[in-house]
Order: structure tokens, then C-alpha cells, then sequence
């Protein structure tokens, strides 16, 4: 039951932490999680197992991460509030330390209206800001949310997700306070696109020491296409300055370009004081990330 997560161990040791993605299928067929494992395994520190991402029914994040894991790739399993209520989830919690995964990525969830089945009846007992402190207590207080204690409790390497570039600014930054005190020791940004918003947003981060209590990790999305970077574009939240679109538009190779903004971004972020990680998100092209870390001049040893 003891011993920390492999990626706690590159934070906690000074290291530039490497994370991907991998998202379960709308199936029970396993191939797809171990494909992308194997493409993976040896490149990333962990991969986050995504949880129902776009509201849309796929393996069990508690399944794939278990898959994920037996091909040799730590998981970063998510978690979000939208599916259960807090009996549900406190029990997958402790199914899923029993075995053996280590690394919680806490989140609200996108609403169900966006996904195939906007008939369905979210749960929101909790948010994720909630969920955050549920598990730092059972993991620091051994104790349920019902106030009941136990033995043996999950103790989670825990993080959150924090949106740099939605507005107001002041409210996101209180949000990324909260989940930080609440128990968040790693954060995850949304893509990073806008580095001068990126940077204004680290500058307060380190002027309220929140850099010095919870690993910063920023986001890349690599886009392979005209369609992929307009289609992101028009996502709530997300901020693409035009003369990245335009690059992608007039090159002649969109999937190169894509590739090689990734790679100015990277460059241009490992620079920024606070950031301690990148977290590769590479939708439906996992394929590539071997290529980026490489590139990049990233490691996972």
C-alpha cells in the first residue's frame, strides 16, 4: 500500500515532469489503451486516463488505468463529479488505490448537454474543489466525508486542472487558490497557446507563492490540422493568438506545423520561472509524442 507515485518522485526531486494522454475507447476492447501505452511507455513520466471526456460513455478511467499500468506506463487517473455522488465516489476511490494506482487528477466534468446522451442526469453531489479536500482528509486525516474514520486509507498524489487564459482572471486565480489549499499538489493548465497571458498568469501565481505549494504543469495540445486548431479555437476558454492560425492555414505541411508550434511553445515555457512540467495532449495522434519529447530535448529517465 505505501510508496509514492513515480511522478510525485520527478516533482519532489526537482525534475521537469513529462505527462501525455490517454483517452479509453467507446468499447471493451483493451487494444486501444495498450497500443497507446506501448507507444508511450519509456517517453512520459504518467499519462492521465481520461474520465468520459466530452460526456461521452468510454472504458472506465479506473479500468484503463489499471490496463495503462500492466503495460508498463504510470497512470494519472481522472476523476470527475458529474457521474456520482460521493458514496460512488469515495468507494472508487479506494478501488482504485487497492489497486495500485496512485496519481488523482480531481475535476468538476464537462456538462452532459455536450456530449451524445444530453438526456442523461448529471450528479454534481460535489464539486471539484470538494472532491480535492475528500481526498487530501482521507489521505492526511484517514477520515470519510461522513466524518467516520478508517484504516488503510488511499494516499493519492493529488491534482487539479486550472484554465490560465477564462475570464475574469481574478475569479480563476481564487479558484486555483482554493483547489491548491484544499489539497492539489500538481496542477495542470489548459492548453497553453497565448505565452504573454501564460506569463501574466504564472507572474501572480508566484506573487501569491502558489508555485511553491503545488507543481505547475502546462498544457500543450498538438494540433494536426487546419480543421483541429479552428475546431480547438472555438472551445470556451481557449485563447490562440491569429498568427498561430495563420501558420497553420498557409503552411504547406499543417501536421509539420502543427508539430513544430508545439515545439516553440515548449521552448518558450520551460523558460518561464514556476513551471515544473509539460503536460502533452495529443488527441487521436498519441503517436506523435515520442517525436515531441525527442525534439524538445524532453526525457523521462
Amino acid at each position: 500500500m505505501a510508496g509514492i507515485s513515480r511522478l510525485q518522485s520527478v516533482f519532489e526531486s526537482g525534475g521537469f515532469a513529462v505527462t501525455a494522454e490517454i483517452g479509453p475507447p467507446m468499447s471493451a476492447n483493451a487494444s486501444h489503451v495498450e497500443k497507446t501505452a506501448d507507444i508511450l511507455k519509456g517517453i512520459v513520466h504518467a499519462a492521465n486516463v481520461t474520465d468520459n471526456q466530452t460526456s461521452i460513455v468510454r472504458m472506465s478511467s479506473i479500468a484503463a488505468s489499471c490496463i495503462a499500468q500492466s503495460r508498463g506506463v504510470e497512470a494519472v487517473m481522472q476523476m470527475t463529479c458529474r457521474d456520482r455522488n460521493r458514496i460512488a465516489i469515495q468507494s472508487d476511490l479506494l478501488g482504485a488505490y487497492a489497486l495500485v494506482i496512485r496519481n488523482l487528477l480531481c475535476l468538476s466534468g464537462d456538462h452532459q448537454s455536450l456530449g451524445n446522451q444530453p438526456q442523461s442526469k448529471n450528479v454534481y453531489d460535489i464539486d471539484s474543489i470538494q472532491l480535492i479536500k475528500a481526498v487530501a482528509d482521507m489521505k492526511n486525516e484517514g477520515v470519510f466525508m461522513s466524518g467516520k474514520k478508517s484504516k488503510n486509507m488511499p494516499k493519492f498524489f493529488i491534482g487539479a486542472t486550472a484554465n490560465p487564459f477564462a475570464d475574469p482572471f481574478e475569479l480563476q486565480m481564487i479558484r486555483l487558490r482554493k483547489k491548491i489549499d484544499a489539497g492539489a499538489r500538481f496542477i495542470q493548465t489548459q492548453a497553453v497557446y497565448d505565452i504573454g497571458r501564460f506569463e501574466a498568469w504564472m507572474k501572480e501565481v508566484r506573487r501569491l507563492g502558489l508555485h511553491e505549494k503545488a507543481y505547475i504543469q502546462a498544457g500543450i495540445l498538438v494540433n494536426k490540422s487546419v480543421k483541429s486548431i479552428e475546431m480547438t479555437r472555438k472551445v470556451s476558454g481557449m485563447q490562440i493568438p491569429d498568427d498561430i492560425v495563420e501558420r497553420m492555414r498557409n503552411s504547406d505541411d499543417a501536421e509539420r506545423e502543427g508539430v513544430l508550434i508545439s515545439l516553440e511553445l515548449i521552448d518558450k515555457i520551460r523558460k518561464i520561472e514556476g513551471v515544473r512540467g509539460i503536460h502533452i495532449m495529443a488527441v487521436g495522434w498519441e503517436s506523435i509524442v515520442p517525436s515531441i519529447v525527442k525534439e524538445a530535448g524532453l526525457s523521462a529517465d
